[in-house]
């Protein structure tokens, strides 16, 4: 019983060609650099201008209606105008105070110590109810 161990007759040895794989590797990088850019979510807001102290603003109407604020805090706890609300209610009250109202926007208010995702979270609930959402700024120190 014999076994051939090899090496002393000098036949061709088959190698693996990786051009092929290669070739494969390269496209598929070059995919994923181009759709990358194209996958993150953008959240454009229109940041106002800082104001002149000189220029004062005419106060409002004395009929006019508050504005209706939704707030998040860092707790992930959700208030419509300083009233603590629900999150499986927050679109269905903010719909129902926008019916009676002129203006259809809804003021979004989240702290620094809110994590981002959190404040996302509601703002996509928002937006979900086809409502419009309008940032408040940071308050300045005067």
């Amino acid at each position: 019983m014999a076994f051939d161990v090899g090496g002393s007759k000098g036949g061709i040895r088959p190698t693996m060609n990786v051009t092929p794989l290669v070739d494969v590797v390269l496209v598929l990088l070059i995919i994923f650099m181009v759709v990358t850019p194209l996958m993150t979510k953008h959240l454009w807001m229109n940041v106002p201008a800082k104001a002149d102290k000189k220029e004062a603003t005419p106060p409002p109407p004395p009929d006019a209606k508050p504005p209706v604020v939704l707030t998040v805090d860092k707790a992930g706890t959700l208030r419509i105008n300083h009233e603590e609300v629900p999150r499986d209610q927050v679109v269905v009250r903010l719909q129902r105070m926008l019916n009676a109202r002129a203006d259809k926007i809804v003021f979004f208010d989240a702290g620094d110590a809110v994590p981002y995702g959190s404040a996302m979270e509601v703002l996509d609930l928002a937006r979900g109810g086809n409502i419009t959402v309008a940032v408040l700024p940071e308050r300045l120190a005067d």
